[in-house]
């Protein structure tokens, strides 16, 4: 039994992910991949994972997939998220997706610069 009582690894990885989610500021986004960079980890599978389990009090329509995809099964919610916050889209001949190079952000990026 460890002589401290510290949080499992899984729970540290889920709070890290959870902090730099909550960072990205309105009408940005990030993939599963650049958190994970983010945490100088490539476990985007993991990111994944937690905000399946925790991202419900997360800002979690700015967690997208490389492609520039809304989160799986949550298209039509994440959309309202992404209008309201003037995340730019766009759209294509059957579907929409996010401008990823003017709505990608980073931690190392000034947040104020605008789209």
């Amino acid at each position: 039994m460890p002589e401290d009582d510290a949080p499992a690894p899984e729970q540290d990885f889920g709070s890290a992910v959870a902090e730099v989610v909550r960072m990205i500021p309105p009408g940005h986004v990030m993939t599963y991949g650049d958190v994970a960079a983010a945490l100088g980890s490539r476990a985007s599978r993991a990111v994944g994972k937690v905000m399946a389990h925790e991202g419900a009090d997360l800002p979690w329509w700015r967690v997208v997939r490389a492609g520039g995809h809304p989160p799986l099964h949550h298209e039509a919610r994440a959309l309202q998220h992404y209008r309201a916050e003037g995340t730019p889209l766009v759209q294509g001949t059957a579907a929409w997706r996010l401008d990823m190079r003017r709505a990608r952000w980073s931690p190392s990026t000034d947040a104020d610069d605008p789209f």
